[in-house]
């Protein structure tokens, strides 16, 4: 052990005391990422807790591909039973309207009215010299590479594409119209969800078949004077889309889509 002086020890004594009485030098701060680790292991194990949760012992990763395409296929069916049971009611209400003609004559003559314009109105198969069109995506396989400039949009058939030969067949005089086999109107209306056709409510992929009855001279003409239909067939050659003409005798189906009113107004 080291002995000192009185006078020394007083000295260091008094030091020591100044030095207390002293502020004291900030510490150094501590640096961000120690404060930001405890709050990242926070909100990670957060995270693990809502996802298992969530997940509720199942996997979230897994395709659900196979269960959109089953619920596609379970709705398709509910829809085609619909219109079967909406197809067995109309018939039965014309039983019953055909049974009541009989015995009531203002029934009767509303019946036959109905019936001379039935044909016009599109309720009748049709057979007729007409023409087929068919417009069909470009065939090009996977991994093959797409032509110069072109995008995938360019190779399919668009709306566009499939409502200007609609409307050049009715400039060209059509007596009736089907598309994919299914009688369209004026009033019609065609749509396409990506490269495929909707259709009063049902989905249709390419090609694309419209037949048309009429002249088919006035059809072909109708067909030439088309900007839209112009347009396709360059784009067709270039990119190698279908399309294709070719007339004969030809059928139409009935119109079998709803027939209520949707909105009427009085003739002056």
């Amino acid at each position: 052990m080291e002995y000192t002086s009185g006078a020394a020890s007083w000295q260091k004594a008094l030091r020591r005391a100044v030095a207390g009485l002293l502020p004291r030098r900030a510490r150094q701060r501590r640096p961000g990422w120690s404060i930001g680790v405890p709050l990242i292991a926070a909100a990670a194990g957060l995270l693990f807790t809502t996802t298992a949760t969530t997940a509720g012992g199942t996997s979230l990763r897994e395709d659900r591909r196979p269960q959109l395409t089953q619920l596609i296929e379970d709705r398709r069916e509910q829809v085609a039973a619909s219109e079967a049971k909406a197809a067995r009611l109309r018939d039965e209400v014309e039983e019953q309207t055909e049974a009541l003609a009989g015995t009531d004559g203002p029934v009767k003559t509303q019946r036959d009215r109905a019936a001379a314009i039935r044909q016009a109105a599109g309720f009748t198969a049709l057979t007729g010299t007409g023409i087929t069109i068919e417009l069909n995506d470009a065939d090009w396989g996977a991994g093959q590479p797409l032509p110069k400039g072109a995008s995938n949009d360019d190779l399919v058939v668009h709306q566009g594409d499939v409502q200007a030969v609609v409307n050049a067949l009715w400039a060209g005089g059509a007596e009736a119209m089907s598309i994919m086999n299914v009688r369209v109107l004026s009033t019609s209306a065609v749509r396409c969800v990506g490269n495929t056709l909707l259709l009063h409510g049902r989905v249709y992929s390419p090609p694309f078949k419209i037949v048309a009855i009429g002249d088919p001279a006035e059809f072909q003409r109708a067909l030439a004077a088309s900007e839209g239909v112009r347009v396709f067939k360059e784009v067709a050659d270039h990119y190698q889309l279908g399309y294709s003409e070719q007339v004969s005798t030809v059928t139409v189906p009935a119109f079998e889509d709803s027939t209520a009113l949707q909105s009427a107004t009085v003739p002056r």
